[in-house]
């Protein structure tokens, strides 16, 4: 399937279910700038980019949303909700079909995407530079493209490699 998300372009429109079984969609968060975060409960690199991003989400307010999307056909809701309380997420959505997934060509977990204030996609790939022989990240993209968009500015860069753990699909199990 081929991907629809592409940068300055409209964001494709999805509906998930929350952990409460609560209808989300990206069209209820228009006007703010939106962090969709494809995201594994067993992955190590999503839980050290869920530590970054909690402690970055207060000095942006009620200005950025952060939607965490659970993105591997192998986790049950059981195990992705206790992960999501464990580390404090505040919205984390269920794709048990993997369509947004499939709809965003996300390929890693994590691997992240931002949607600007009118819906626009401005940014999508890695969260920060890490590479398997720098440990420690220089640049966090993530944090650098929502600042961007905050300013009204397009993020630079606006694309980059994702990586951490590849996305398991129900065909993979």
């Amino acid at each position: 399937m081929d991907t629809v998300a592409a940068v300055d372009k409209p964001a494709p429109l999805f509906t998930l279910p929350d952990l409460s079984g609560t209808e989300r969609s990206l069209q209820d968060w228009l006007g703010r700038v939106v962090i969709i975060n494809f995201w594994s409960a067993e992955c190590p690199w999503s839980e050290r980019t869920d530590l970054h991003l909690l402690a970055q989400m207060p000095a942006w307010g009620d200005r950025v949303v952060l939607c965490t999307i659970a993105a591997n056909a192998h986790e049950t809701p059981e195990l992705v909700a206790h992960t999501a309380r464990e580390r404090g997420l505040p919205l984390v959505l269920l794709d048990p079909e993997q369509k947004v997934v499939n709809l965003y060509g996300a390929q890693t977990t994590p691997h992240a995407f931002v949607i600007d204030q009118e819906g626009v996609l401005r940014y999508q790939g890695a969260v920060d530079d890490v590479t398997f022989r720098r440990r420690e990240p220089t640049r966090f993209y993530l944090r650098d493209a929502v600042e961007a968009v905050l300013a009204g500015k397009k993020p630079s860069p606006a694309a980059t490699a994702p990586y951490g753990c590849t996305i398991v699909h129900a065909g993979d199990l």
